[in-house]
């Protein structure tokens, strides 16, 4: 994503991580294809990426895993898989864990994109919050569905994090 001619940079300000939830990945036994994807992305759109790693479907790990995101110096932490209905898909339960407040529009948003492209969209319990000055957001595990969320998401995240780190947000419209 580029900056509009005269207008803000969209991204100005924003660092990310990207956890990949996979119990498959962090076995070894699958490739995270959805990271590299996810990464090749924010790169791309001038976000640096302060923060990776493959963690297993587990509670716990998933939480404290954000948590070292966000102590990396990540404001924005991107989780991916983990947001089906398989009893597995624990990642919005650990996201609430450690959020301090949702942010409902996010999902809201990013579920109605989702929507448009398959009616399986729908099965997606992904939520977003603020975690102290950082957005956490859950995106799906598939590569096509990550990159197509961050479509949606990459134009809010550097207003999102002049809100999160008490701006105004004037800068950033």
């Amino acid at each position: 994503m580029t900056p509009t001619a005269g207008g803000p940079n969209p991204v100005r300000g924003v660092t990310a991580a990207i956890i990949t939830v996979s119990t498959k990945g962090y076995a070894g036994q699958r490739a995270d294809e959805s990271g590299p994807a996810m990464r090749a992305i924010l790169e791309g759109a001038g976000i640096p990426v302060v923060y990776a790693d493959v963690v297993p479907d587990d509670i716990e790990r998933v939480a404290t895993t954000i948590l070292a995101a966000t102590r990396s110096g990540a404001n924005v932490v991107l989780t991916s898989g983990g947001t089906g209905l398989s009893p597995n898909d624990l990642t919005p339960e650990a996201t609430r864990r450690v959020i301090d407040r949702e942010v409902p529009g996010i999902a809201e948003a990013l579920r109605a994109h989702s929507l448009s492209k398959t009616p399986h969209g729908m099965l997606s319990r992904g939520v977003a919050g603020a975690l102290g000055g950082a957005l956490v957001v859950n995106l799906p595990g598939s590569p096509k569905a990550a990159r197509e969320s961050l479509e949606v998401l990459l134009p809010v995240l550097s207003h999102a994090v002049e809100l999160l780190g008490g701006g105004s947000g004037e800068g950033t419209h």
